[in-house]
């Protein structure tokens, strides 16, 4: 953990509840192994939104729709989300979760791999959250910057890598040493873009806010 347990269960423990079918949801994400974003990150999101007030959201990471469910909850009513999930399995049940929510009219899931979707994207998105194979964030990195709107808000989680992150490539296990350099030259590249501005958080997994400037 990056964080003091004891912490982390006082400050979720001052949390308000959320709709009982994000509850649910969440409870079945848990009993599945689906991961999905941890409290503190349902916080930080949710103050991100009432602060920016967004109209146009590009997830990247769709799951089982629960953080595109938890968005539509907390940003304006006419805010649209696009999200983008390419593992098959789980397309049917954010689907499915997206039309027993009511407002499916306010999603438009894009299926396939991101690195393909994201170049034929157009537009503009007022926040853009970023939550999908950790290795690839640097890969997406130039289409999000082009479809990041002007002052919009660039949310990246799971930065931290559970703490492995601060740690020497060698202390890390064989296999996970290519997404450790690849995150640690995302992180890197967020702070040193000049068209960023960003805080790196301890936020749940580690969370970077970023504003385009």
């Amino acid at each position: 953990m990056i964080q003091n347990e004891r912490y982390v269960s006082f400050i979720n423990s001052l949390d308000t509840e959320n709709p009982a079918y994000l509850n649910e949801l969440e409870e079945y994400a848990k009993k599945t192994k689906v991961p999905i974003i941890r409290k503190q990150m349902q916080s930080l999101i949710r103050v991100l939104l009432t602060l920016g007030q967004p109209k146009q959201i590009l997830e990247v990471g769709t799951a089982i729709g629960f953080s595109a469910l938890f968005m539509s909850e907390y940003a304006p009513d006419d805010c649209h989300i696009t999200t983008i999930e390419k593992y098959e399995k789980r397309i049917p049940l954010a689907r499915e979760n997206f039309r027993k929510s009511g407002r499916e009219h306010r999603f438009t899931l894009l299926e396939g791999d991101a690195a393909a979707i994201l170049p034929t994207l157009t537009g503009q998105f007022d926040l853009i959250f970023m939550d999908a194979a950790k290795g690839q964030y640097l890969h997406f990195l130039s289409d999000v910057l082009r479809l990041l709107a002007q002052g919009g808000i660039l949310i990246s989680d799971n930065v931290l890598q559970d703490g492995d992150i601060i740690e020497s490539r060698f202390a890390v296990t064989r296999r996970n040493r290519t997404i450790h350099a690849r995150m640690r030259e995302y992180l890197y590249e967020l702070k040193h873009n000049e068209a960023l501005e960003t805080v790196i958080l301890t936020v749940g997994d580690g969370a970077a806010v970023s504003v385009k400037k």
